[in-house]
């Protein structure tokens, strides 16, 4: 038996690779499935089964195209509907992988089709549970993404307390956990860095299996604090639900270099955003006006469906030369399928044609320290959780998730300055600004890790101003 996990860090996604005697299964595959063929032809193995643990909201899975591709059967727990063929489990139902087993539970409370998969093997024991959404390492799912109609994350969140406590919880201690998410997803509020566990562990260490906890007690804990989900979410959902284009079609589709007077005549005819994907310290450096930096090097895909609310918007591309397809792919990964070309040569091509550039001011901590004893105004754009940790005193908190729905709340007039915990979410947010009309934002170079060698003053109460409404 081989059971591998395929852990995408930008996504902060795991995929499941199971192979049996020469039968295989694939729980939550990625988009770009050719690894998971190639990895069976190696081994002379068929792919069986795709299972999906429910209808995944953050990423489009590769369940579509990987039947396709190999003729597997699609399996969905209890009570999904899909456009395309698929197996709609019942509870308790058994697939048999090789010489292992692989069983529905279905566990609604994330979604209601939500289902982990408990694999036995080959004498009948419960060696592992495929936890998707409904259990994390340190977590679980939030419940407020499948609601409809009269249904509201209360009423899932209890559902998913049934589901933990009479599905999840009696499996022995020693069975493996292998989740779906990792830290960095935001399916959940508190998810370990970790990604493999155990039964018995997440017992003793997760909040919401605490054996003494009651209903009322994990439905408030669950649901407190829940930030809005990324506008993305539901458009990922309605892809997984209902199919989309293959991975290979976008590409051959979207993988198109452009001379800078064709990006130009694109860029001005249409809506198209351009989208720099280099490293933010060249960005810095110089960039075509109006772009927007979203940066390659850190979690690429969730920030653009963050930040970019509709996935048909038009894209056109500035990314590292040779980075072209990994950037179209990597947008495929949460449904931006609209990419319209690259500039042939990247940033260097229009500098050397002599159009317009711009720059963005980038300042040192110190420098920072400097200019708040002068007064200036500072904007905090990390997440939430690590603003209520530490932050500068009398320091605001727009994080950078909702930097759109707050844009009216920095001053068009003086010097500002935006800082995250690095740098790089810092110059996403100061490009942003930038394409609006704020020239006057400065970006703090190394971020939050910097400002805390300086004597700039700090807090770890909560009692700053916050816009984040």
């Amino acid at each position: 038996m081989i059971i591998e996990q395929i852990y995408t860090g930008c996504l902060a996604q795991g995929a499941y690779y199971i192979e049996s005697n020469g039968e295989v299964a694939i729980i939550d595959p990625l988009r770009e499935v050719q690894d998971y063929i190639d990895k069976a032809a190696k081994n002379n193995a068929k792919i069986k089964y795709i299972f999906e643990t429910h209808f995944h909201a953050d990423f489009v899975s590769g369940h579509v195209t990987l039947a396709e591709k190999t003729d597997a059967k699609i399996v969905f727990g209890p009570s999904a509907k899909t456009n395309f063929d698929a197996i709609i489990a019942n509870d308790n139902q058994v697939f048999k992988v090789g010489d292992i087993t692989i069983t529905v539970l279905h566990t609604p409370g994330h979604t209601m089709e939500s289902s982990c998969y408990l694999l036995k093997d080959k004498n009948g024991n419960n060696h592992a549970i495929f936890s998707g959404d409904t259990l994390f390492l340190g977590d679980v799912g939030r419940p407020d993404l499948a609601q409809k109609g009269a249904v509201t994350e209360k009423d899932l969140a209890g559902f998913l307390f049934d589901s933990l406590r009479n599905k999840i919880m009696p499996l022995a201690d020693d069975v493996i956990v292998y989740p779906a998410h990792g830290a960095g997803s935001a399916c959940g509020k508190n998810l370990s860095k970790e990604t493999v566990g155990t039964i018995g562990n997440q017992k003793k260490t997760n909040y919401a299996l605490r054996a003494d906890m009651t209903k009322e007690e994990f439905i408030k804990e669950v649901t407190d604090g829940l930030l809005p989900p990324p506008a993305y979410f539901p458009l990922n959902v309605k892809l997984n639900k209902e199919g989309y284009k293959s991975l290979d079609e976008i590409v051959v589709g979207s993988k198109k270099p452009l001379t800078v007077a064709e990006f130009e005549l694109i860029a001005n005819e249409t809506d198209a955003i351009v989208l720099d994907v280099r490293h933010q310290f060249e960005f810095i450096k110089g960039f075509i006006p109006q772009s927007i930096f979203i940066g390659l090097g850190g979690t690429f895909a969730p920030w653009v469906g963050a930040l970019i609310k509709d996935i048909t918007q038009p894209i056109l591309l500035i990314t590292p030369v040779g980075e072209e397809e990994t950037t179209i792919t990597r947008l495929s990964r949460v449904g931006f399928d609209n990419v319209l070309g690259y500039l042939d040569g990247s940033f260097d091509s229009w500098k050397k044609s002599g159009k317009e550039i711009d720059t963005l001011t980038s300042v040192s901590a110190d420098v920072l320290e400097q200019k708040i004893n002068e007064k200036a105004i500072v904007f905090d754009v990390r997440k939430p959780g690590e603003y209520e940790n530490e932050h500068i005193e009398n320091v605001p908190s727009i994080p950078l998730d909702f930097l759109n729905n707050h844009i009216s709340e920095f001053p068009k007039k003086g010097d500002f300055y935006v800082h995250c915990a690095g740098g790089y979410r810092s110059v996403i947010a100061a490009s942003i600004l930038k394409a609006r009309g704020f020239h006057n934002v400065i970006d703090v170079a190394g971020g939050y890790a910097a400002i805390r060698n300086t004597g700039i003053k700090r807090t770890d109460v909560a009692v700053c101003p916050s816009t984040l409404k």
